[in-house]
């Protein structure tokens, strides 16, 4: 586990703003401070790149893309970041990443575990 950060912030990419509010309000729960949502890749990228982010979450099927796409376009802008999937398309990602998954509709556990996960690795 890493030590903890002063500041910690999230990139919640997800086109579902009920579901983007949920897991920004988890988030906050698990000790981050501060949240950008987007509901595409483009903008994914811009504003990672504008507050580099701690841990990514992405659906899936987003608005112009993937979440999976802006995922690999802000890893090869910025190099390795912690990633959670967080979708009703798991089976998409079946063999494809080592990433954690989240099932939709996602619970706390789930995320908090998911999320431990990732920022693990």
């Amino acid at each position: 586990m890493r030590p903890p950060q002063a500041h910690k912030h999230a990139l919640i990419i997800e086109d579902e703003m009920l579901i983007a509010l949920e897991v920004e309000s988890l988030l906050h729960d698990f000790g981050f401070d501060s949240c950008d949502i987007v509901d595409n890749p483009q903008d994914a990228v811009k504003s990672a790149l504008a507050h580099r982010p701690d841990l990514v979450t992405a659906d899936i099927r987003i608005l112009g893309g993937t979440g999976i796409e802006a995922v690999v376009a802000i890893t090869d802008k910025l190099g390795p970041i912690p990633h959670v999937y967080v979708t009703g398309n798991a089976d998409m990602l079946a063999g494809k990443t080592a990433a954690p998954v989240v099932d939709k509709p996602l619970t706390r556990r789930a995320l908090a575990d998911a999320c431990e996960r990732a920022c693990a690795a």
